[in-house]
């Protein structure tokens, strides 16, 4: 598979993306390596100040929309009217034809969280139990094998810096859209907006995220309607219960033919190896298990 099958994939050499800076090594001989940059972004909803963001600095507009729609500050049918950006003032304002007003929401999670990560889990929460997801998506293990080695293999900003997660939208064993941010969120949300903005259909997509599978990621993908959901790393056991809750495969672990899928077990067709293949000692188990910590 060539690099030429993703519609968008990262740009390790996009300017300011990156910055050389000099150090040393562990030996103390001079080295230089890239370093991601790291920039606010003050996100309004037409005329509402709703948050600001430290991100990447890419895909601005796809990622205003994202996270208004994983919010629930956009709906699926709202009119989007206009987008502006200004990158000085690192401002991005989303002007939709309905009127909207969060300032009673935004004064409550002032008051009820000094971070407001409580009530914004609330928020996200607010349609989960009302989505239902395609039971009649299915995936291949066959396809997995070659999503892995595609993601993993593409020059990214990952692969050149780290310090950087990674979220890929797939279509059956293509990779077609892969977005970066220092923050796995800003990642899923810059996918979520980019769906909305292109109108991609959801219920024939895989979602790939090189992070945990947590509460989080679960909640985005459940919201983006799409019905599998897969890492090469671990779960954490909310995100286990939620997915099961919502009716989504999850799949993590995935590492060459190797996955473990903890719900939504239906949808997968056993395609990719012998269960012989899956034979796995011990101690590589204990290595696995270190990595995802």
């Amino acid at each position: 598979m060539s690099d030429t099958d993703f519609l968008i994939q990262p740009d390790p050499d996009a300017p300011g993306l990156s910055m050389p800076v000099d150090g040393v090594n562990e030996t103390g001989q001079p080295v230089s390596l890239p370093v991601v940059t790291e920039r606010p972004i003050t996100l309004f909803l037409n005329r509402q100040e709703i948050v600001t963001s430290m991100t990447l600095g890419d895909w601005v507009p796809e990622l205003a929309v994202g996270y208004f729609l994983n919010q629930n500050m956009l709906h699926r049918d709202d009119e989007i009217t206009g987008i502006d950006v200004d990158d000085d003032l690192g401002v991005a304002i989303v002007r939709t034809a309905r009127e909207t007003d969060f300032e009673a929401k935004m004064k409550r999670k002032i008051r009820t969280s000094g971070c407001a990560e409580g009530t914004a889990y609330g928020d996200m929460m607010e349609r989960f139990d009302d989505i239902r997801l395609d039971p009649a998506a299915r995936v291949r293990a066959s396809w997995l094998v070659r999503l892995s080695k595609a993601i993993n293999t593409a020059p990214s900003l990952y692969l050149s810096a780290g310090a950087i997660h990674g979220c890929v939208l797939c279509q059956g064993d293509r990779p077609l859209v892969y977005m970066e941010d220092i923050g796995r969120h800003n990642a899923v949300d810059k996918i979520a907006g980019w769906m909305f903005l292109n109108k991609a259909p959801a219920h024939d997509k895989i979602f790939y995220t090189t992070g945990r599978l947590t509460t989080e990621m679960v909640i985005k993908t459940v919201q983006m309607q799409i019905p599998v959901l897969v890492s090469r790393s671990g779960f954490t056991a909310p995100a286990v219960d939620l997915a099961r809750r919502a009716g989504l495969t999850l799949i993590g672990r995935a590492k060459g033919k190797r996955f473990i899928a903890l719900s939504g077990t239906d949808r997968i067709i056993f395609d990719g190896a012998d269960a012989d293949d899956f034979a796995e000692p011990l101690s590589r188990q204990r290595a696995a298990q270190q990595d995802d910590r």
